[in-house]
């Protein structure tokens, strides 16, 4: 199919983007890489009166460093996320991630603030957001504000988005020192939205853990933090009768759907699984870095 008729207007600046989005009302659509946008402009479920194309903003597609974060722009493009130096130095979670979005082509193409704002309920993107504390940047024609990727992932393709706004930036504090991180993920194909996917780090400290958290994609409307199950972790060695309590209490804070590729007790017990993986990677990466 092809998609309904609209008006285009490449944008030049934020406050342009931001001007045409609010002229257009309810009509209006952001275009960056358009990996999403696009299938759904032509199968019809979307009908937007105007396209803003971001492309030509300067700026939007940095990765900076500050004494203590990691600056993306909205325009970075996924395989630049994964082949930064700078995100394989202080976010490698994030870097390994980004190997499973997709295929190398729609890498290319697929931007971070796009993937966010879409907020696929399998995507990876959403739940490194919340993994790493995020915090998204918004700008409108009324000025701009601040969302917590906790804050901001609402339900499936929902968010904390008005139609006039545009995600400009993602900010992720660096990791702490004696910090490991693991990632695990099924697919039916690499590269294909994942039916379970889970990734932890662990902060270590006299040979105790510091600090953990634990994320998961694909078994819920919203990724989702692990905060009870991260609770358990905390003064502790990962020795396996913890594993198994934390991994317990994972499959009991989820409530994941049954649809024709895994049924609900099949990604229940995957989470489980992906779960005690992701925990012993980060314990052996946190070790290691400390050697």
């Amino acid at each position: 199919m092809k998609p309904a008729a609209f008006d285009y207007i490449a944008a030049d600046s934020i406050a342009m983007a931001a001007t045409a989005l609010a002229q257009a009302g309810d009509d209006g659509k952001i275009i960056a890489g358009g990996q999403s946008l696009v299938p759904m402009l032509n199968f019809r479920m979307l009908r937007p009166s105007i396209l803003v194309d971001i492309n030509r903003i300067a700026g939007l597609d940095v990765i900076e460093e500050t004494s203590g974060t990691i600056r993306i722009g909205a325009l970075t493009r996924h395989y630049q996320l994964e082949t930064s130096p700078l995100i394989a130095r202080h976010l490698p979670v994030l870097s390994c991630a980004m190997t499973h979005v997709a295929h190398l082509a729609i890498r290319n193409r697929g931007t971070i603030g796009g993937s966010l704002a879409h907020a696929d309920p399998a995507a990876e993107l959403p739940m490194m957001a919340l993994l790493l504390d995020a915090e998204l940047r918004v700008a409108s024609s009324s000025g701009e504000r601040t969302v917590a990727a906790r804050d901001f992932f609402l339900g499936a393709l929902t968010v904390d988005l008005a139609a006039s706004e545009i995600v400009t930036e993602v900010v992720l504090p660096k990791l702490p020192p004696r910090t490991g991180w693991g990632f695990e993920e099924v697919a039916r194909r690499h590269g294909d939205f994942a039916l379970a996917a889970v990734a932890a780090t662990l902060t270590v400290s006299n040979g105790a853990i510091k600090q953990a958290r634990i994320a998961l994609t694909g078994v819920g409307a919203t990724p989702l933090r692990a905060a009870e199950p991260e609770c358990l972790l905390i003064g502790h060695a990962l020795e396996p009768d913890l594993v198994s309590r934390v991994i317990e209490a994972v499959r009991a804070k989820i409530e994941p759907e049954t649809d024709l590729h895994a049924s609900s007790d099949y990604r229940r017990h995957l989470a489980g699984v992906l779960t005690g993986r992701a925990l012993a990677a980060a314990w052996r990466r946190a070790h290691e870095s400390a050697a």
